[in-house]
């Protein structure tokens, strides 16, 4: 790699079902890298876990069929070896700062953070605890909840006590009309709006395909879907708001709107909407990427009721980066380039990784003199 650029691993792809958004996201982000800046290795994960290596990552972006491409880097690697599906990031010695965009599962839970930290190296976007609190649609309501910061009334429906929330108990704490999601997963998959009985029962059964914890949400009436992207690390910024217009046919914002086809879809950027609710929405987004302890970035996503009271519905902490993704959007309509944005989130990605370093992990007798001058003195550096 040339010594004068920056090393960029950029990790894309994953297991879940927002595989091929990945790929479109790193394509994305890929081609808006200033190259003059940055070297960039492609990692891409195959949806059955193994990692490609930067030859075989750019085959596919090439667009060679991913399974053949995988078949034959798969076959090069001793089966036996349990490190077998992440050897090819052996060739990541020498990256300076990974940036990973695996949306959903295995790339917003946590798990990639992990191993990012056990590899010594600085990554764009939030830590292990950060991201796997905000994948967890319930673990982040309690979170909100006890900073204060308004959500939707819910109920959390597991194997275990779910002949304990049958529809008549639900629609008694929460309304006729509720929303049925996987607490682990993204993009609206699984997720279904239900008015009656037999809606219920059909929706649990299919967000159960997607995780053993579903969260059963009251309905906002006459909502909006408002949408914010937030940006930094102690100190995060705000971008300007932007609403999304679904077909009347449509119930909500689904997966196939966001990702197959949004020509039916209208998005507003920015959108115009009252002072007085934009500041609220503003002050709730910064208040609860403060509260999730988030770094880097965020998209934020809101309902807003008819009488213009907003409700933090979900936290995306790796957003979509496709032509159609709205954090960028946001910040381009905020006066971040795609470029720049790109730099942003590395820069604070490095400067995080330093912040962190300055930590002591082992234990440091305060009373031992040579011990506290080395603990104080790595703290300065």
């Amino acid at each position: 790699m040339e010594k004068n650029k920056l090393h960029v691993g950029l990790l894309f792809g994953g297991n879940s079902s927002e595989h091929d958004v990945s790929k479109r996201s790193a394509r994305n982000i890929y081609d808006a890298m200033d190259k003059t800046r940055y070297a960039v290795s492609l990692f891409l994960l195959t949806r059955d876990g193994f990692v490609l290596s930067d030859a075989a990552s750019r085959r596919v972006f090439d667009g060679e069929d991913e399974a053949q491409v995988a078949a034959e880097e798969q076959a090069q690697v001793d089966p036996a070896n349990p490190l077998a599906p992440i050897w090819n990031l052996s060739e990541a010695k020498d990256i300076d700062v990974f940036f990973p965009i695996i949306h959903g599962n295995l790339g917003e839970d946590g798990t990639i953070q992990g191993l990012f930290r056990l590899l010594k190296k600085p990554y764009v976007g939030s830590d292990v605890l950060a991201s796997a609190t905000s994948f967890d649609k319930d673990r982040t309501k309690q979170v909100l909840t006890a900073n204060g910061i308004r959500n939707t009334k819910y109920v959390v429906v597991t194997p275990a006590n779910r002949e304990n929330y049958d529809y008549a108990t639900v629609k008694a704490q929460l309304g006729q009309d509720v929303f049925i999601k996987p607490a682990n997963q993204g993009s609206s998959v699984g997720i279904h709006k239900a008015s009656n009985e037999q809606e219920y029962l059909e929706g649990l059964e299919d967000a159960f395909r997607y995780d053993y914890k579903v969260l059963v949400e009251e309905t906002i009436a006459g909502l909006q879907e408002v949408e914010i992207s937030i940006l930094g690390n102690e100190h995060p910024q705000a971008s300007k708001l932007g609403a999304i217009r679904v077909p009347e046919k449509d119930v909500f914002y689904d997966y196939n709107n966001k990702f197959v086809d949004a020509s039916g879809v209208t998005f507003e950027v920015p959108v115009k909407l009252p002072e007085k609710l934009t500041t609220e929405i503003t002050t709730m987004g910064l208040q609860t990427y403060v509260a999730l302890g988030l770094k880097g970035m965020a998209r934020i996503d809101y309902l807003v009721s008819k009488d213009g009271v907003p409700y933090v519905g979900e936290v995306n902490t790796l957003p979509g980066f496709t032509n159609i993704s709205l954090y960028p959007q946001l910040w381009e309509a905020s006066g971040i380039s795609y470029t720049e944005l790109i730099d942003r989130l590395i820069d604070l990605a490095l400067a995080e990784f330093k912040r962190q370093d300055q930590l002591a992990y082992d234990f440091v007798p305060l009373d031992n003199h040579s011990a506290a001058s080395t603990y104080k003195l790595k703290k300065q550096q």
